[in-house]
C-alpha cells in the first residue's frame, strides 16, 4: 500500500505533532513541507486548480492534501495527494473549520 519512504514519513510525521505543542500545525512550520508546498504550487503554476477546472483564474494560496494529513500522515508529501487552491476553494473543503467566520452555524447548510 505505501512504500518505504511514505511509512517514515508518516512515523515522522505522528512523531513531530505529539511532541509539539502546535499538534498537527508543527507540520506546517517544517523545512520539508515548505520546499513540497513551494514545489507544487510551482507545478500548478500558481494557480488554483479547482477554479482552473471551471475556466477561471485564481491565484492560488494554500496547498490542500487532498486525503487529509491526519488520515493519512503518509501522504503528507506525496505529489499525487497535494492540490493547489484559493482561499474559496479551500474554506470550501473545509468548512467544519471556517463556518463561524463564514457565519454558518449548521455545517449541512454548506
Amino acid at each position: 500500500m505505501f512504500d518505504e519512504r511514505q511509512i517514515e514519513v508518516g512515523t515522522w510525521i505522528r512523531k513531530i505533532t505529539a511532541d509539539s505543542y502546535r499538534g498537527w500545525k508543527a507540520f506546517y512550520h517544517t523545512g520539508a513541507w515548505k520546499k513540497k508546498r513551494k514545489e507544487i504550487l510551482k507545478r500548478d503554476h500558481n494557480s488554483c486548480q479547482i477554479c482552473r477546472q471551471n475556466g477561471r483564474y485564481t491565484k492560488a494560496v494554500t496547498v490542500h492534501h487532498i486525503k487529509h494529513l491526519r488520515d493519512v500522515p503518509e501522504l503528507a508529501l506525496t505529489d499525487s495527494n497535494l492540490i493547489s487552491l484559493c482561499r474559496e476553494c479551500h474554506e470550501k473543503q473545509h468548512p467544519e473549520h471556517h463556518k463561524k467566520r463564514l457565519g454558518f452555524n449548521n455545517i449541512e447548510k454548506w
